[in-house]
């Protein structure tokens, strides 16, 4: 789910002194306002910003009686062009910001362009992926000038540079020896970095049309936006303004400047934005400096890197707007922010527009709100209602982990919804949770409902003396839990206050963490597999900031991989660094029909908990040792959930099948139709057989026409349809109609005996089938 952005994640600053040279040093602190980040030095010089100018027409007319006289002809005002609702499509005269920021800009780049040509030029050896070497000069060759030599198609389909491991904008000059990587926009960072640019330039139409102040324009998974401070709420009617402001900024083929400031320049450049001065007084020590990039009129305080220039933009649409709030914090000014899609071809936006098209037929709110499966109420918003149907959905999502638990040596727990604060100071979430969480007063002491079941059931394994003969200890909860989410983050069932989770936590010994991670692949597997899921794994390794036993971390990471190779080889990937400073972790993300991608799985490993609670057992050492004074081992702790959170994991599911449920989810399974009133009476005992089986059954004996309840049935998405007249009763059997075949020219009627009907039913229910073709 969406991120809570934030100014700057602590992650991106990394500062250096400035050297005497001029604001471009090529050291100096890594920041930008939404989150990028990258190491300095410009690109070449940017051709001054064209400035049109109006003439006045004068024409000369004769007059008659032989006395010329020249009446000067007044020059037809200039139209402004109106967008929708009668304002401007651009002010004028342009925010007085725009020129201040250019004069300053084309300054200090004059300046830092001089320096630059100072420096020494040596030739340098270019790395390509394929281990072949390519010449260069320092502070000349850039990235783009390879990918020319490499090919015209690939100057003009690359869209940014890896240096060394870093994103490098493609026209910055290279100043040493490197390896070099072009990625196009079908690499995840080539399409960060695109949607990127194309934020900037919906800022530079923003500025333009309402002569806002930005704030922060961050690329997101999908598309970008970017939130302004203004004077009145964005309206859908403004979005043909500033898609024709942007498609102008694109045809005049901006290209992207960068330039590193001090912080004092930054001060004096940005002066009138007190959104852009909070970012830099709180992230921009004294005597550092960071970078801006311009494009066109537009020069945002930002890390980069960019696309070589705005033309590299073929299409582009504003999707929607939102109100936010500065910092996400309710007691700050309000915003509004405006979201975009890009991309470097016309027919990927047609694509895309598609998609949407699909996306929203596929909508788990619209689903669940057709198929009355759930609903959310002002009175307890975030928290669903789940309606009797909606429930039997939830219900067998319960039921089929809860054999899975029974299949695999897990034992069921239940544990409180309300603690003691005391319980999350132990386990450290009040220091870093707290503000996710619903606190209040009880007898002049402070407590919380549960946003995690884990504390608890370390509460658990400490109740009792434990023996190396009870590990693995596998205890599993359908836990109520409860998070105090921003209210305008709520979205549906995937962005929820009150959810149940899956929830496991596999208490183990050392040596016993690569059989129990293999037991929890398979269950995911096996899981994820019923559901036509393909997923993808990653394994996260030791921060740096790790906790712990180095010996103990290297040995798990040794079995973690290991379980990988066994289950999945050569398909999975390396994160090093990126894992919890308790453990390390597998990250595991689902794709969905729309090809959409959803994290819901967790596998964490901990060591840092059982510590905290100081829970332990007593080893096969332990038990042969006479010695009671021998220290207790210390058991390792895996968390594991596959659903993650059941109530978005039905959301996932209802847009993944389109509500197209198969039998064993399907709230709606069978309905029987009779073809007259006369033969209710069999369609009773039809219905009646099949609820004694287990399977959801409705009986149609209203008055409507045969071809009417057979449409109706299939917009409810009941997996089957018995017809039952004469012939039907006569045989005991029912004529079926099969939800898949609706609209399907070659749709056959099967007639079928009702006993081996049931038996077909129960076979597909109890196989997990996701089709409803019988075997």
């Amino acid at each position: 789910m969406q991120k809570s952005w934030r100014c700057v994640s602590s992650r991106l600053i990394r500062f250096h002194r400035t050297r005497s040279y001029p604001p471009a040093a090529p050291h100096l602190l890594r920041f930008c306002s939404h989150a990028h980040v990258h190491e300095p030095n410009p690109p070449p010089t940017m051709a001054s910003e064209p400035i049109a100018a109006a003439a006045a027409a004068v024409s000369a007319t004769a007059q008659a009686a032989g006395t010329a006289v020249v009446d000067a002809v007044k020059p037809k005002p200039k139209k402004e062009k109106t967008a929708a609702g009668g304002n401007p499509l651009e002010l004028s005269p342009p925010p007085a910001f725009f020129d201040q920021r250019i004069q300053m800009f084309d300054r200090l780049k004059n300046k830092y362009n001089e320096w630059v040509k100072t420096q020494p030029r040596q030739e340098i050896s270019i790395e390509m992926p394929d281990g072949s070497h390519r010449k260069g000069t320092s502070w000349e060759t850039s990235p783009l000038d390879v990918a020319k030599e490499i090919s015209k198609s690939l100057s003009e389909r690359v869209v940014i540079a890896k240096v060394d491991g870093e994103l490098w904008d493609l026209e910055r000059p290279l100043e040493k020896s490197i390896k070099l990587e072009l990625l196009d926009f079908e690499h995840p960072e080539g399409k960060k970095v695109f949607w990127h640019s194309s934020a900037h330039v919906l800022g530079e139409a923003c500025e333009k049309h309402y002569g806002c102040h930005l704030c922060l324009g961050p690329p997101l998974d999908e598309g970008f936006y970017y939130e302004m401070s203004m004077d009145r709420p964005v309206a859908s009617t403004d979005y043909p303004s500033l898609e024709t402001l942007s498609k102008n900024a694109v045809k005049e083929k901006q290209r992207f400047e960068r330039l590193v400031m001090t912080k004092e320049d930054l001060l004096e450049m940005f002066q009138y934005n007190k959104y852009k001065l909070h970012f830099i007084n709180t992230k921009v020590p004294d005597g550092t400096s960071t970078t801006v990039y311009r494009c066109g009129p537009m020069i945002d305080l930002c890390l980069g890197p960019h696309i070589p220039h705005t033309g590299r933009i073929k299409a582009m649409m504003v999707t929607k707007n939102s109100a936010s709030y500065f910092l996400g914090d309710a007691t700050n000014d309000s915003l509004q922010r405006i979201y975009g899609i890009s991309f470097p071809d016309t027919k990927q936006l047609t694509e895309y527009k598609e998609y949407l098209a699909e996306a929203a037929r596929r909508d788990h709110r619209k689903i669940g709100r057709e198929q009355e499966l759930f609903f959310f109420s002002e009175l307890s918003p975030g928290s669903s209602f789940m309606l009797p149907h909606g429930t039997r959905i939830y219900n067998a999502l319960v039921e089929f982990m809860r054999k899975q638990y029974w299949k695999r040596g897990y034992t069921e727990v239940m544990s409180p919804n309300v603690y003691n604060l005391k319980l999350w100071e132990t386990s450290g979430h009040l220091a870093a949770y707290r503000e996710n969480m619903f606190e209040f007063q009880v007898e002049k002491e402070g407590w919380g409902m549960k946003p995690m079941n884990c504390p608890g059931h370390c509460v658990l394994f400490d109740s009792k003396d434990r023996s190396y003969k009870e590990l693995p200890l596998r205890m599993a909860e359908f836990g109520v839990l409860h998070r105090n989410e921003a209210s305008g983050a709520l979205s549906g069932l995937t962005r929820v206050r009150r959810f149940v989770q899956d929830d496991a936590h596999i208490f183990c010994m050392p040596s016993q963490i690569e059989d129990e991670m293999a037991r929890v692949i398979d269950l995911l597997k096996f899981t994820y597999g019923l559901f036509g899921f393909p997923f993808t794994l990653e394994l996260s390794t030791r921060p740096e900031n790790f906790l712990g036993d180095i010996k103990v971390w290297d040995e798990a990471e040794a079995q973690l991989t290991r379980v990988l190779d066994r289950f999945f080889p050569g398909q999975w990937r390396l994160n090093p660094g990126d894992g919890a400073f308790y453990g390390p972790k597998i990250d595991i993300h689902i794709q969905d029909a729309l090809k959409r991608s959803f994290q819901c799985a967790t596998v964490q490993l901990d060591f840092q908990l059982p510590q905290r609670f100081d829970l332990k057992y007593r080893s096969a050492e332990d038990h042969d040792s006479a010695s009671a004074d021998r220290a207790p081992s210390r058991p390792v702790m895996i968390h594991r959930a596959i659903f993650g959170s059941i109530e978005r994991f039905m959301g996932i599911l209802m847009e993944h099948f389109a509500g197209k449920w198969p039998l064993w989810l399907s709230p709606r399974q069978v309905v029987v139709i009779p073809v007259g009133q006369e033969y209710k009476g069999y369609a009773a005992e039809v219905g009646e057989l099949l609820h004694d089986k287990g399977i959801f059954v409705d009986i149609d004996s209203g008055t409507e026409t045969l071809p009417k309840k057979i449409r109706n049935a299939e917009i409810a998405q009941y997996n089957f349809m018995l017809v039952v007249g004469e012939t039907e009763r006569s045989s005991r059997s029912v004529n079926i109609r099969n939800r898949d075949d609706a609209g399907n020219k070659t749709r056959q009627d099967v007639t079928m005996p009702l006993d081996e009907l049931v038996e077909k039913l129960l076979h597909m229910k109890n196989a997990y089938k996701l089709d409803n073709r019988f075997e």
